[in-house]
């Protein structure tokens, strides 16, 4: 991993806006996975700690045996977040390969697997939280939709009910044109049913 810059970032991120196709994203997330930490640094991105703080309030159990679907899981930021609040149990879910990799390399999971949002179901068991956030920035609207499409879906077949959904302004560091500041963003707590 080199030294890196806001503006080297901004570039990385802005050759990813151009990969409209599935396969394109999760390709760039491969690539992009070992930088991944030190780069969402320089963006100031907020989703770990906001996801950890959204999340945490809302559950009143034991926290040691709460198990938590982290859906687009990255390389492991939320668990880590949420690992410092007493929660222990984490199934990660992400599209890229690269990303598993390293939140495998973490610990922090008890299973971890490849699925892409939208193009297949996701992994769900009975009972536990769902923590998801997505970008709410113009060129993320059409991943933002099939999330949302899939929250419908499985909060219609009594998979899961909403319990808290909170949009955020300052997501992180915007870089591209014309968005400016910071942009926007979304997290979404469900809880799953005991089916």
């Amino acid at each position: 991993m080199s030294y890196r810059t806001f503006e080297d970032v901004k570039e990385v991120i802005l050759s990813a806006h151009k990969n409209t196709e599935a396969g394109d994203k999760v390709g760039f997330y491969n690539t992009w996975a070992e930088n991944y930490d030190q780069d969402v640094g320089l963006l100031d991105y907020r989703a770990p700690s906001l996801a950890a703080n959204c999340l945490s309030p809302c559950f009143h159990g034991d926290r040691v045996t709460a198990v938590i679907l982290d859906v687009a899981c990255g390389t492991g930021l939320v668990a880590a977040q949420l690992k410092r609040m007493g929660f222990r149990h984490f199934v990660g879910v992400d599209g890229s390969k690269g990303m598993l990799e390293l939140a495998n390399k973490t610990g922090l999971y008890q299973d971890l697997k490849q699925c892409m949002l939208g193009d297949e179901p996701l992994p769900v068991q009975a009972g536990g939280y769902v923590c998801m956030t997505t970008r709410g920035n113009h060129d993320n609207l059409e991943y933002k939709a099939a999330l949302e499409r899939e929250l419908e879906l499985m909060e219609g077949a009594g998979l899961w009910g909403p319990v808290a959904i909170t949009e955020v302004e300052e997501w992180e560091k915007a870089v591209a044109e014309p968005e400016k500041g910071y942009i926007p963003g979304v997290v979404y707590v469900y809880r799953k049913s005991s089916l």
